[in-house]
């Protein structure tokens, strides 16, 4: 899901700027709440695994260019139902950060507008979770269509913030209007891969019941609010 250099440039990227702070300011609000309710300790230790985590994903996992952007497994759904909103939103931030930095350079000056593309549409899980899931379920008992429902809310959410920017950046020129539609169709696979990913992962942290150590996780993987 990076935007590809000089697709949003000079003073445009001012407003990417001002997204991706407006991003990191709820990211923060969530995180003071998340460490009020569990401590630092549980707060950060799920913030380094999902560093981690979404670093693998973007530099490990196959990733390929798309049109305007790349085609990612982000597997935001499934950050945001083992580790919880607060964790997964700093993760997907510091692994986009630590990837530009090592790796991808080039990608530094679109940092703001693609830390927007991936947290926005994590704090609209959160929003759509208590929406469909029971305060008194627990993640590991979720089933397919509310995993479905998830991870599919995530994509769109990336494909329509990517799809934002490069019309924000570049215009409704035909050209670039079969890019975006080209990375769309692309990240139908994702949409289709990752609910089945969420479902596997939650069954082997239901296997791991009891056996997981408390702050590890959100707690709400295994117990109802």
């Amino acid at each position: 899901m990076h935007i590809e250099p000089g697709i949003v440039t000079g003073a445009k990227l001012v407003l990417s700027y001002a997204t991706g702070i407006a991003a990191g300011g709820v990211a923060l609000k969530l995180a003071v709440e998340t460490v009020r309710a569990q401590g630092v300790g549980s707060f950060a230790t799920r913030t380094l695994a999902t560093t981690g985590l979404v670093f693998t994903f973007f530099q490990v996992l196959p990733h390929f260019p798309v049109g305007v952007s790349e085609v990612h497994f982000i597997l935001g759904s499934t950050l945001f139902l083992l580790f919880g909103a607060a964790p997964a939103a700093f993760g997907l931030a510091f692994g986009l950060l630590l990837q530009g930095l090592l790796f991808e350079p080039a990608d530094l000056p679109q940092y703001g507008m693609n830390v927007t593309t991936l947290l926005v549409p994590l704090f609209a899980i959160q929003a759509i979770a208590t929406r469909i899931i029971s305060r008194n379920t627990a993640y590991v008992d979720l089933k397919y269509g509310q995993a479905l429902a998830l991870s599919t809310t995530y994509q769109a959410g990336v494909v329509a913030w990517v799809a934002f920017w490069a019309l924000y950046g570049s215009g409704f020129a035909m050209s670039n209007l079969a890019n975006i539609a080209t990375f769309a169709a692309s990240y139908a696979l994702v949409i289709v891969i990752e609910p089945l990913a969420d479902l596997a992962v939650l069954a082997l942290a239901k296997s791991l019941r009891g056996v997981t150590a408390p702050g590890l996780v959100t707690p709400r993987l295994h117990n109802g609010a």
